[in-house]
């Protein structure tokens, strides 16, 4: 399996081109259903770390800290 070279040093991946050429096949609206899917399970796994790291948080504050993450902090 062929990987792409890294492009940037401060990359932590680099998308395989396998992977690549099978998101290309798919079409727009599945590749929309994959994207919300992966942030709808990264919310939830977000939701549940930090609760379970601050039981001290109420869920406004966990919320919080979850949108704040996932706009990579421009909140």
């Amino acid at each position: 399996m062929k990987t792409s070279p890294r492009l940037d040093s401060r990359q932590i991946e680099v998308m395989d081109d396998t992977m690549a050429e099978i998101l290309r096949r798919k079409s727009p609206a599945e590749r929309i259903r994959i994207a919300f899917n992966l942030w709808i399970s990264t919310h939830a796994m977000l939701t549940t770390h930090l609760t379970k790291t601050h039981p001290d948080w109420d869920a406004k504050k966990v919320e919080s800290e979850v949108a704040r993450r996932l706009s990579h902090g421009a909140i």
